[in-house]
């Protein structure tokens, strides 16, 4: 069948109607910002664009984490706008995070006019040098007629290979002036395959393994390959466990998976990749969480390492087959082989290993922290999607809250403080059939919480629980290690994030109890409406395994 070709668009526009069409050409439905006078002109053409929603923020990381959020989640770019040196720097923490989450990204950024650069304008800085560590790419246009080259390039180039942030500098002289542009097609990701060669390879130490184990990562969810997965998996009985906050990759109640490698990951799960001979790690950077501190996948395991980038592999361990591939792709190649499986009895006990540290049953004895999680699983239908910030909090949830659904976690690898909330709203957006709830402490709460008052302007229902034990839990944990019961600088005071809540219009409820929590987190997600439930939790039970306590009397023999 002949297939017709559409020829390139080529129209007389502003270069701020460029980006526009560009971002139309691209998908895109929604963009973040603190707004500015710098790029007033993009605004303007947003403005006259229907398709485009702009959601104004409070705060430009607020802006960030929710343009990162909406893209893990719409697995499409998130677009995000700030001006001049000022809103770049406050953002910056949002490109960072995108950097290191490998989510795609593109930054529109008002810079001064260009006969003011290089004289320290009013808010000046070099904003592609200022970036150019945390993105992949970061660029000044200079030349109103290429805007539409350059902005269709940061498109393709945040999406392409590991996806990652694009910044886009923008003096404010290029954007209203007019020139003829000329539009390519969307960015189409590559999706290399492996060779026959590889395939073998992969045959072979497979073939040879008596203990084999996948280790999963954001490169199967950016690929979309978590069916295929599954079914891999399935075939060859193989056991998967999760790299660090990428526990949705794989459903959490199937018999095949294993945990997930996150901050106090329990001895039981380490366990189960210190036994294992042939590690296969898919879509993964194999971080410093993932892999515990560099020091799991030791000299003696053999390692099939498979990425959209030739710049991953090798970079943390040199593979025994490395193989530059989409994760979708490589999954299904692979499933032709041709393997006698012999591992069957000690992935079943290394699937029980996992059972016994992460039960939901619930008793007096354990903290409110537990019993929450244990709550949100049961009343939570199972496509909800969960974000959390930073924070001790988050180990009972990574611990024990069963993900059982594709596209239900949202977290930052960046270990960002002040991500929950706004990352929650982005996510929202994305999937607005998704429940969305937001967990975070008080520290990481108060970074960003004036983005709920966005939540209440825009009507986007998101429940954030902010487990309230006034302090910064996780620096206190490693204080009280390494210098205990000398307490400096992580005490905080006394704040109603109840009342907080109800002064920017959202509901607001404080809760000292299970019960209570169950009471109202049912009443929340009946309302559908931007909510916070403050948990008043204790100082003294700091993280999953231990009490502040306990890490004094381990550090003082």
């Amino acid at each position: 069948m002949k297939t017709t070709v559409k020829p390139r668009k080529t129209k007389t526009m502003t270069a701020a109607q460029a980006i526009v069409e560009c971002m139309k050409i691209e998908g895109i439905s929604d963009a973040f910002c603190v707004p500015g006078e710098s790029y007033l002109p993009l605004m303007d053409a947003l403005h006259d664009e229907a398709s485009i929603r702009l959601i104004s923020t409070r705060h430009e990381s607020g802006a960030a984490f929710m343009a990162e959020g909406y893209a893990k989640s719409s697995l499409k770019p998130g677009v995000v706008m700030a001006t001049r040196g000022v809103g770049a720097s406050n953002l910056s923490i949002g490109v960072h995070t995108a950097y290191q989450d490998s989510t795609p990204m593109v930054v529109f950024l008002g810079q001064v006019h260009s006969k003011f650069r290089g004289r320290e304008g009013f808010q000046e800085i070099d904003l592609d040098q200022y970036f150019q560590h945390t993105a992949k790419w970061a660029v000044e246009v200079k030349d109103p007629e290429r805007m539409a080259e350059i902005v269709q390039r940061a498109f393709r180039i945040a999406r392409t290979g590991r996806p990652g942030p694009v910044v886009l500098s923008l003096p404010e002289d290029i954007l209203p002036a007019e020139a003829e542009m000329t539009f390519g097609p969307p960015a189409v990701k590559p999706k290399p395959v492996p060779a026959e060669e590889e395939i073998t390879q992969v045959k072979e130490l497979l073939d040879a393994a008596e203990k084999p184990l996948i280790i999963a990562g954001g490169g199967v969810k950016a690929s979309e390959a978590e069916d295929a997965l599954l079914s891999f998996a399935e075939k060859y009985h193989l056991p998967v466990i999760a790299a660090f906050r990428r526990q949705d990759v794989f459903p959490n109640n199937h018999p095949l998976y294993a945990g997930h490698l996150g901050l106090g990951t329990s001895p039981n799960i380490l366990q189960t990749v210190k036994e294992a001979d042939v590690v296969m790690a898919i879509g993964t950077r194999l971080s410093e969480v993932t892999t515990q501190d560099y020091q799991i996948l030791t000299p003696e395991k053999k390692l099939i390492h498979i990425d959209i980038s030739y710049d991953i592999i090798g970079k943390v361990y040199s593979p025994d087959a490395g193989i530059v591939a989409d994760g979708e792709k490589a999954l299904k190649a692979l499933e032709g082989m041709d393997i006698q499986v012999g591992w069957k009895n000690w992935v079943n006990e290394r699937r029980c290993a996992f059972e016994e540290v992460s039960s939901l049953d619930v008793s007096h004895k354990d903290v409110i922290n537990k019993h929450i999680v244990a709550m949100m699983a049961g009343l939570l239908p199972d496509n909800a999607l969960l974000t959390n910030d930073a924070g001790n909090f988050a180990g009972w949830l990574h611990a024990f809250y069963p993900f059982k659904e594709k596209h239900t976690y949202v977290g930052p690898t960046s270990g960002a403080m002040g991500y929950g909330l706004p990352g929650a709203l982005g996510a929202k957006l994305a999937l607005p059939d998704k429940p969305v709830i937001a967990l975070a402490g008080d520290g990481g709460f108060m970074m960003t919480m004036q983005e709920l008052e966005t939540a209440v302007r825009y009507q986007i229902p998101v429940i954030s629980l902010v487990f309230n034990n006034q302090m910064y839990g996780t620096i206190r944990m490693h204080q009280e290690m390494h210098y205990p019961e000398k307490v400096i600088g992580t005490d905080l005071g006394s704040v109603s994030f109840k009342d907080l809540a109800e002064s920017v219009g959202a509901d607001g409820y404080l809760v000292k109890t299970a019960d209570q929590f169950a009471e109202v987190f049912d009443a929340a997600l009946q309302k559908n409406m931007p909510a916070v439930i403050e948990i008043m939790a204790e100082k003294e039970h700091i993280s999953v395994s231990s009490t502040i306590a306990q890490i004094r009397n381990r550090a003082k023999k």
